[in-house]
């Protein structure tokens, strides 16, 4: 069994930073892409970044110049450092990854969500 676990939303004024955290544990033999996906209130989920497993990073044009993805290939983590951020970035962020788990059969995981709330 494959699991993804975020941490780190909160509440932060415009113009703050948060930094959330994805670990990927269980039974994986690889980690492949990861990325961020969030979802605001009413609309739909939207990818925000992504990052392959030889650390090249593709953002969503919103988010180009401040939110930077990262990953610990050896601790299976992934990282979304936003800055500056706004109220148009309130939403419930998602960890994706796509895991070759002990099966060998590739498949696209989700965390349970972690919720980034920005005040005016």
């Amino acid at each position: 069994q494959v699991q993804l676990v975020e941490s780190g939303g909160g509440l932060v004024q415009a113009g703050g930073s948060l930094r959330l955290s994805c670990e990927a544990s269980g039974s994986i033999t690889s980690l492949n892409a990861m990325g961020w996906y969030r979802q605001a209130p009413g609309k739909q989920r939207e990818w925000v970044a992504s990052i392959t497993k030889g650390l090249s990073t593709n953002y969503a044009d919103p988010v180009k110049g401040r939110f930077t993805i990262s990953r610990d290939n050896v601790k299976n983590m992934v990282y979304l450092q936003m800055n500056s951020l706004k109220p148009e970035d309130t939403a419930v962020y998602y960890c994706n990854a796509r895991i070759m788990a002990t099966d060998l059969v590739i498949r696209d995981y989700w965390g349970q969500g972690t919720q980034v709330t920005v005040s005016s």
